[in-house]
């Protein structure tokens, strides 16, 4: 199978269900127009790779994603050479591939890739638009319909983890939030099946879970754990029982925390003691006086 068939098949074929919060269609669309590579930043699970993959099927384009690790290398990504039936040949690698055939390489969580690796996409990010591939002594010229898109979560980054200025001001930057409420119920309503009321329910939680975010919790309810515990209750699951698989234990393990989020859950699912007082019940109140001291 040659190089630019095997591009083929990463080709997003059915439409994602991804429902817009602004207009990032309409810059992303541009930018690509224009051959500006684009940076997308936001919390994990707040629809980043979601909407890439959206806009390759819009724009009929095939996206190679890359996860990206301390441990990738240039050649990771450029391709090397491999020893096959007796003899040496070159294997493109995720980068070389989209340059030479054109489409979406999107290196997700940029921030964890070596330097040394990071800065082989300045020649394509740039008005060269070029890869220069030392072990063949190759210069790939970039495909009319490649575009290169980084992500990462800016709340993880550090000195030690971002991006250098020499390669942020090559980018155009979309960020990426949790959704609204009403949109947030219509991404569970969709993924899941579940009906308007109970999405909304669920929406509503995650919006008051994300309040605990710096008093416990590194980061608040994504939209895919919302989403999970959706379709846990789908499959029979009680609200309460779904909510503490999906989202509670895997949010932390701080027995504190974990029972402030399951007040919320109880909370919002109506199973809250009336004799526990104040709404959240008495871990949920004791979160709250953190937060309260910590203003």
């Amino acid at each position: 199978m040659g190089s630019q068939s095997i591009v083929e098949q990463f080709r997003v074929l059915e439409a994602p269900n991804y429902i817009a919060q602004g207009n990032e269609e309409a810059v992303f669309a541009a930018a690509f127009r224009s051959n500006i590579p684009m940076i997308l930043k936001g919390p994990t699970g707040c629809g980043k790779t979601r909407f890439v993959e959206h806009m390759a099927h819009t724009l009929d384009l095939p996206l190679i994603m890359v996860s990206c690790h301390e441990d990738l290398t240039a050649a990771d990504l450029v391709g090397r050479y491999l020893f096959k039936d007796n003899q040496t040949v070159w294997q493109d690698g995720p980068l070389t591939l989209t340059v030479r055939y054109g489409g979406i390489c999107y290196l997700d969580e940029i921030v964890e890739a070596r330097k040394d690796t990071v800065v082989i996409i300045h020649s394509l990010s740039d008005y060269r638009r070029m890869l220069y591939i030392d072990k063949t002594g190759e210069v790939v010229h970039a495909h009319p319909d490649f575009m290169m898109v980084l992500s990462y979560n800016p709340g993880y980054q550090s000195i030690v983890k971002d991006l250098k200025q020499s390669t942020k001001q090559r980018f155009a930057s979309l960020i990426f939030t949790h959704p609204s409420i009403p949109i947030e119920t219509q991404i569970i309503k969709t993924e899941t099946g579940l009906p308007e009321a109970e999405s909304r329910t669920l929406a509503e939680m995650g919006a008051k879970i994300r309040e605990l975010k710096g008093f416990g919790l590194d980061e608040g309810a994504s939209s895919r754990l919302l989403v999970y515990a959706g379709m846990l209750m789908r499959e029979g699951l009680s609200p309460v029982d779904a909510c503490t698989y999906a989202i509670g234990q895997t949010l932390t393990d701080e027995v504190e925390v974990m029972s402030a989020i399951a007040d919320i859950v109880a909370l919002y699912f109506g199973d809250l003691m009336e004799a526990d007082g104040e709404s959240g019940g008495p871990q949920m109140a004791n979160v709250k006086s953190q937060m309260a001291d910590g203003e």
